[in-house]
């Protein structure tokens, strides 16, 4: 059964297939900053009230399955997070004590895909992402 979640006075299910990538697509989230984004990006959706119901962080994108009330456009949420991420990383590991304008770590735009009966595809594609690369990345190498 589906599980639907409620406000004051609306009940809803709006999940979106979110991804976007570090500027210039730079190989840069491993090591640390992988580690410390996953509990990043799911303590600022939690501060929208949205859920992270699945995701992967690749080495050049970020995949999620993201919940998100109806009184927040997705726009709204994804530029909240890359935005609060962003400064989070300049702070952390660039060590500024601001974030400078012009210094970006996302670039502009995303991908967004609503979630309606291939959750459970849309969750194993998520999952299985990684493995997928290689797989073709061996194949580029024969």
């Amino acid at each position: 059964m589906r599980e639907v979640s409620s406000l004051n006075h609306t009940r809803w299910e709006c999940k979106y297939h979110i991804v976007f990538i570090p500027k210039y697509r730079r190989r840069v989230i491993f090591g640390e900053v992988r580690k410390e984004l996953g509990t990043v990006f799911h303590e600022l959706t939690s501060h929208r009230g949205c859920r992270i119901e699945e995701g992967h962080l690749m080495p050049d994108h970020v995949h999620m399955m993201i919940s998100i009330p109806p009184k927040y456009s997705v726009s709204q949420v994804v530029g909240y997070i890359k935005g609060k991420s962003a400064i989070h990383i300049a702070r952390t590991y660039a060590g500024r004590k601001r974030n400078f304008v012009g210094e970006h770590f996302w670039a502009r735009g995303y991908f967004v895909s609503t979630v309606g009966r291939d959750e459970a595809v849309i969750r194993r594609y998520i999952h299985d992402q990684e493995k997928e690369d290689r797989r073709i990345d061996q194949l580029n190498l024969v």
